[in-house]
């Protein structure tokens, strides 16, 4: 019997994979037999981050790309394809923040600065949607093929401070929906398109606003916890599984969906 969940040998590109979550997605995907495509826009970052990699195994290939100039994701996806002849996923972690586009205690929604917030919505949003319309074109060629985003708790709740980061992942989220849709309809069943909506854990990003120079939990950090059923942030290897099932042949009649991890803190009012 086939096992459903084997990605053993399965060629998987993933965008921001010098970060801590799609970074640990990367590493945890090539443990299990995957050939992971490292993709970055620094060479210094991707050069360590590729130095780790290859202690887990030689199935992993780094490429410079930044998900924002489509020259370069051109020549990726076309490197790719040269060297092992298919794509089986594109994972679109590459994202992130600007002090601009989030709204301090201190401040109100008018202090928002457009520049930074278009900055965020480009990262977010078209960082998202460029590298998923180039490697598509692959995956429409191949006839199969599938993509995960990274949507956010903030994309469906009016999360404080993160205003620009907020319109973003709700865009994703929509664009998820949209581009599973259209690519089943227009190519059929073998192209998917699903997003993960990752929970509250501490990266680099966050952790400032999350916690206190002593390592205590900062008034937000607790209003989080509140509201999470498990009383705790996530851990950033608990994103792993979900990832794994969705490029496997178990999630073979799933597209469309947003999947969230993130200890209930969705499903919960906090009272």
């Amino acid at each position: 019997m086939n096992n459903l969940f084997d990605i053993k040998d399965k060629v998987v590109a993933v965008t921001g994979s010098t970060g801590v979550l799609a970074g640990g997605v990367a590493q945890y995907l090539q443990a299990q037999g995957a050939t992971v495509v490292y993709l970055a826009r620094s060479r210094d970052k991707l050069d360590t981050t590729l130095a780790e990699a290859e202690k887990i195994s030689p199935d992993c290939l780094g490429v410079i790309s930044d998900v924002l100039d489509q020259e370069a994701l051109n020549a990726a996806c076309q490197t790719i394809l040269d060297k092992y002849g298919r794509i089986d996923a594109l994972i679109n972690g590459a994202g992130g923040n600007m002090p601009g586009a989030t709204i301090a205690p201190e401040q109100d929604i008018f202090d928002l600065k457009l520049e930074d917030y278009s900055a965020v919505m480009d990262l977010n949003l078209k960082g998202t949607l460029m590298p998923s319309l180039t490697f598509a074109k692959a995956f429409k060629a191949q006839g199969k093929g599938c993509i995960v985003n990274f949507s956010s708790m903030a994309s469906t709740q009016a999360i404080t401070r993160v205003m620009g980061y907020s319109s973003a992942k709700a865009a994703i989220d929509n664009l998820t929906r949209w581009m599973a849709a259209e690519m089943a309809l227009k190519y059929g069943d073998g192209i998917r398109v699903n997003a993960i909506a990752p929970g509250f854990f501490i990266t680099h990003q966050n952790r400032r606003l999350l916690t206190n120079e002593d390592g205590s939990y900062t008034e937000r950090a607790e209003k989080v916890l509140a509201k999470t059923p498990f009383r705790r942030f996530g851990k950033a290897e608990e994103v792993n599984g979900t990832i794994h099932y969705l490029i496997s042949d178990a999630a073979a009649f799933v597209t469309g969906v947003v999947v969230p991890v993130d200890g209930g803190f969705s499903t919960f009012s906090g009272v």
